[in-house]
């Protein structure tokens, strides 16, 4: 399972009302390489959580993140030159969509390149660009 910035926002922040639905949805995929991300997530997440968690919260979270990478269960997929670039030629093809992120294009690259079958989001965009895959929730 891809999971992306809102998800991982989601299960940090216990008052979120989905923090329940992305635990419960990220269950069945802890095992050995079940669950995928991008440092590029991880970025957007960093900056997104810290700016919304007081530091301690933010940096509890972040770590048992690395742990579980640590124990294989999360594998964290660099965005290579190579795969920069098709992000970049996917933003220039979808002119009519603008609000779709850089960061979102690169996860789009990851998910077609790793046949990943689902992607654990509250974005439509994925669902805009005709990924093979299932959106959760």
């Amino acid at each position: 399972m891809f999971v992306d910035t809102w998800a991982w926002l989601c299960l940090a922040d216990q008052a979120t009302p989905e923090h329940d639905l992305v635990r419960k949805s990220l269950d069945p995929f802890r095992r050995p390489g079940g669950i995928i991300t991008t440092d590029y997530v991880l970025d957007e997440t960093i900056t997104r959580l810290y700016s919304r968690q007081p530091f301690q919260l933010a940096s509890r979270f972040m770590e048992k993140l690395f742990q579980t990478r640590d124990q294989g269960f999360l594998v964290i997929e660099p965005i290579s030159p190579a795969r920069f670039s098709e992000a970049w030629e996917r933003r220039r093809k979808l002119w009519d969509k603008p609000r779709i992120s850089f960061t979102d294009l690169t996860s789009f690259v990851v998910v077609e390149e790793k046949q990943i079958p689902y992607v654990l989001t509250g974005d439509a965009h994925f669902s805009q660009v005709g990924l093979q895959c299932r959106v959760i929730p």
